[in-house]
């Protein structure tokens, strides 16, 4: 069986380089990107390894709603100075890169989807929480930095929602993290309240003669916006990968099914 470890390139890279006192020091962050990627492998074992870079081009998201990610950092200038040949000695190291015209995440979660219904295994290496919207028990996500899996039970407890349900919390509630605006006046407590009782944003629109007058205009005032940030949060499993899956086989791998992943 195919197992491939996806790798949220500036995800690890730029914790990575947070951590390093010299932001100059690209010697410093290729050592220690090299040395995390192969405690990746060591640890994981993959029969295939990739890792998926941001690009330049203003995101679909960025398209629809302008104030997404707004007020983001930009990267800073040593590391993207750096940034290609910390990529050429991935490269060297047997780490295929794939580049995403804009946002990684979609084509993340492509690939994912991808090699999970091709009866293979996808690891996501990441600590964002929005992959945890691929609910399938092919796919997993690993968090390098603290070494575990991500536990879905956990964050269901601390989110005070199913799995199945994180989409429409955010949809409701937003992602203050990404700027996605949510309905104004619903925060986190009470968007999973509402999904508690209703279990879903069709039937909570569809119910709101239910609930208080102030609850009821807010959301259906919200009803809109709450449209929008569903769609922004939900990743895109359909991508154009345009790869070639034996070039991202991890060297002394054996043979294994071929993935088509036009």
């Amino acid at each position: 069986m195919n197992k491939f470890l996806i790798i949220d390139g500036l995800n690890l890279v730029r914790r990575i380089y947070a951590a390093i006192p010299d932001e100059t020091d690209m010697q410093s962050l290729t050592e220690r990107v090299s040395s995390a990627c192969t405690k990746l492998l060591r640890v994981h074992r993959p029969t295939h390894v990739a890792i998926v870079w941001d690009g330049d081009e203003i995101s679909w998201r960025k398209q629809l709603y302008p104030d997404y990610k707004k007020g983001r950092k930009p990267m800073p200038e040593p590391l993207a100075q750096g940034l290609v040949a910390l990529q050429d000695h991935l490269t060297a190291m047997h780490i295929g890169s794939i580049y995403a015209a804009a946002e990684a995440d979609d084509v993340i979660a492509t690939l994912a989807i991808k090699t999970a219904k091709a009866q293979g295994e996808a690891i996501i290496v990441s600590t964002d929480k929005g992959f945890s919207q691929l609910n399938h028990r092919q796919i997993s996500q690993w968090d390098h930095f603290n070494q575990q899996y991500l536990d879905i039970a956990a964050l269901e407890q601390k989110l005070g929602v199913e799995r199945s349900q994180f989409l429409d919390l955010m949809a409701l509630a937003g992602d203050s993290g990404n700027k996605i605006p949510g309905i104004a006046g619903i925060g986190p407590k009470s968007a999973a309240e509402l999904l508690k009782t209703f279990r879903s944003l069709p039937t909570l629109f569809s119910s709101l003669s239910n609930l208080g007058a102030k609850q009821a205009k807010k959301l259906a005032e919200g009803k809109e916006m709450a449209r929008l940030s569903y769609k922004l949060a939900q990743l895109q499993t359909d991508q154009p990968l345009n790869i070639n899956l034996k070039d991202f086989r991890v060297i002394d791998s054996p043979p294994e099914k071929t993935i088509n992943q036009d």
